[in-house]
């Protein structure tokens, strides 16, 4: 949320009071991703249509606030965690500077005007107090960009590739199940979307999806990870690398996505399709990452960037500099 706030709004108390508003509305709204990080940082890997745009165009290599900018976002951030409410801005999911006209803007309502920003909210049901009831997700994703300015993200960063071994079943961040289907099964509860496992010793490889799916019963969205080993059964997300590198079978369903995959270890329950292995990483080790470079120039006061318009200015050193090289609207 800090590094949100202060890269889209400089540090600027009132703009990122205003930012962090738009990412508690969006996370509390159905439309947009569970976590804090997966509001932000939505659409990330890509140069255009990131919502944020410091997540996709290179602001948070180019620019790094004083200690004292840092600690205000951080205050910030905080309060808005802890309830704080930024009442101007409203229930308002969308913003855009005030000298772009973005596609989207005639569809949505106009709240208010916060600096050069201004603010819209969804038309209809969708923009009504009653939308914005959705319960968010607990445990935030790794972002590794974040590494250089959080211990949480750099500690994270060094397990990126280790996590490669459950891409494809794992969504880097998850929850588990209170549902034992199986009294021979001990399982682990963390949430309602994810079952962490350890198997008795007589589960056969087949037998693994079939114990999967009954585990997720009729969930759309969900997550089962295995272990023959009870001292490396996880019992919470995300995982260590010892847990990785132990991991006997793991499966995925999204609906939404109209995606399942099941995964073994192949070490343990052969399969004669190796793509169905979990690729695994033996070792991994976290190297430490230097701090942050001071910025050339005391951090200014800033205005609210936006999304998806992106910047061709020179790199800058002020915090006003960069949110101008941010893109100027918020997008759905």
């Amino acid at each position: 949320m800090a590094a949100g706030i202060l890269y889209e709004a400089g540090d600027d108390t009132l703009g990122e009071r205003a930012v962090a508003q738009v990412v508690l509305n969006r996370l509390r709204h159905p439309a947009f991703p569970k976590t804090v990080c997966g509001v932000v940082f939505e659409g990330q890997d890509r140069s255009t249509g990131c919502q944020f745009s410091f997540s996709c165009d290179g602001a948070l290599t180019r620019w790094h606030p004083t200690d004292d900018a840092w600690r205000r976002a951080r205050e910030v951030a905080a309060a808005a965690l802890n309830g704080a409410v930024f009442k101007q801005v409203g229930y308002a999911t969308h913003y855009h500077t005030d000298w772009v006209v973005p596609y989207w803007q005639s569809s949505l309502d106009k709240i208010t005007a916060v600096n050069t920003h201004l603010f819209f909210r969804w038309s209809g049901w969708w923009g009504t107090p009653s939308a914005f009831g959705r319960h968010p997700e607990t445990i935030e994703p790794v972002i590794t960009q974040l590494a250089a300015l959080s211990d949480a993200h750099k500690i994270g960063a060094a397990l990126v590739e280790a996590n490669a071994a459950l891409a494809e079943a794992s969504a880097a961040m998850g929850f588990a199940t209170g549902t034992e289907t199986d009294p021979s099964v001990m399982a682990s509860a963390v949430d309602g979307d994810t079952v962490l496992v350890t198997l008795p010793r007589n589960q056969t490889a087949d037998g693994l999806v079939a114990l999967a799916t009954q585990a997720c019963g009729d969930k759309p969205f969900c997550r089962f990870m295995a272990w023959t080993d009870a001292t490396k059964t996880a019992t919470s997300i995300p995982l260590d690398l010892a847990q990785m590198a132990a991991l006997s079978f793991s499966y995925m369903r999204d609906r939404g996505s109209n995606y399942e995959r099941s995964l073994w270890n192949c070490r343990q329950f052969k399969r004669a399709d190796p793509t169905q292995c979990i690729v695994t990483r033996a070792t991994m080790t976290a190297v430490p990452q230097s701090p942050p470079v001071a910025p050339n120039a005391a951090a200014a006061a800033g205005e609210l960037s936006g999304v998806r318009q992106k910047s061709s200015a020179a790199a800058s050193s002020s915090p006003t500099q960069t949110s101008s090289s941010a893109a100027a609207t918020a997008t759905k």
